[in-house]
């Protein structure tokens, strides 16, 4: 038995415009650069979220570029404090510790992530589940790692029904109707704050800029000069190797892999991606990365397309406005979305 734990680093921002040394620097998360008097390039990067979090920020001036920066990070270090379950204040921590007893009164953003997160699993036919916690822990799949057998999966069914999540908009609150339930927005919550920290940014006078939660990305504007920005695509099987790469304008993207965190056994990979109907890791896709106007969108898609396969997950994006994806199915296969055939680079280094 082999235990291998990925951090979830799925898409790995490459610069135009800049030498091989300067978009290395950036990489590397540190970076102020200014080459003519009409703009200045600033990056910085601080852990959040559980997380390297990455912002570039393009502004007229030195000053303004910062000041974008750090309302950036407060944006972000706010919506953690409201909702990650790893603080015991936070809004959601307080609805799971309710569960079962009372509602929860919430705030417009926690309110807004919780409606996001029950329209993705509407969306993905219940693939996407903020419930699914209590089965994910099961599996200990960075911790143990071990298998639950199917009678005990079978005990936790009721507790990761999406459907038991309730929510009042009209008195602001949520709340979670069996005990022993528990929701977390991990597998939206980047994107989520990608979206409003890139808001926040252009209010205080960005002109362009990127925000990077790990593998959660959202850009807005170009770089001074025109140059894009430009993504590579993680190959799900050859580490440090990229699949493909793309430019974005105004743009998320977000990829969800089997490759992040897993174990093997007897030449099975288990992964952290379950399936909420057998809560049995999903086995059809390697990796799943979609492209969308808002983060939260991109974040919330890849796992529950991730879970819905290759066939159906690419319907559901070719009817969904807006949003395109790169889908590697389980033997491997690269299946591209029509609004992405010509705006994709495949590296044929990674094949």
């Amino acid at each position: 038995m082999a235990l291998t734990v990925f951090s979830r680093i799925a898409t790995v921002p490459w610069l135009h415009g800049f030498s091989a040394f300067l978009a290395m620097a950036m990489l590397a998360g540190c970076l102020h650069v200014g080459t003519s008097s009409s703009f200045v390039v600033v990056k910085r990067a601080q852990m959040h979220m559980g997380t390297l979090v990455q912002i570039t920020a393009v502004a007229a001036t030195d000053g303004t570029a910062q000041g974008a920066i750090t309302a950036g990070f407060q944006e972000i270090r706010r919506l953690e404090e409201l909702l990650s379950t790893w603080i015991p204040t936070s809004e959601l921590s307080r609805v799971n510790e309710a569960a079962g007893r009372e509602p929860v009164k919430v705030s417009p953003e926690t309110m807004e992530i919780l409606k996001q997160s029950v329209e993705m699993a509407r969306l993905t036919e219940g693939g996407f589940n903020i419930a699914i916690g209590p089965a994910i822990d099961a599996w200990k799949v960075t911790e143990g790692p071990r298998i639950p057998d199917e009678a005990e999966l079978s005990r936790l069914k009721p507790l990761v029904d999406l459907s038991q999540l309730r929510l009042d908009e009209r008195a602001g609150t949520a709340y979670l109707a069996m005990p022993g339930m528990r929701v977390d927005v991990g597998g939206i919550g980047k994107g989520f704050a990608a979206d409003r920290a890139a808001a926040v940014l252009q209010a205080a006078g960005a002109t362009a800029g990127v925000v990077a939660l790990s593998g959660d990305i959202k850009t807005f504007g170009t770089m001074p000069g025109g140059a894009s920005f430009v993504f590579g695509i993680q190959h799900p099987r050859k580490e440090g190797a990229l699949l493909a790469r793309i430019v974005l304008q105004d743009e998320a993207i977000s990829t969800a892999g089997d490759y992040e965190r897993f174990f093997e056994r007897d030449g099975v990979r288990y992964h952290h991606i379950l399936d909420p109907a057998t809560l049995q890791p999903a086995r059809d896709c390697q990796s799943v990365t979609v492209v969308a106007r808002e983060g939260t969108v991109a974040d919330g898609l890849d796992t529950g397309i991730f879970v819905l396969g290759p066939d159906r997950g690419m319907e559901l994006v070719e009817r969904l406005p807006g949003v395109e994806a790169v889908i590697v199915d389980g033997q491997g296969r690269v299946r591209v979305s029509s609004g992405l055939k010509d705006r994709l680079q495949i590296e044929t280094a990674g094949q």
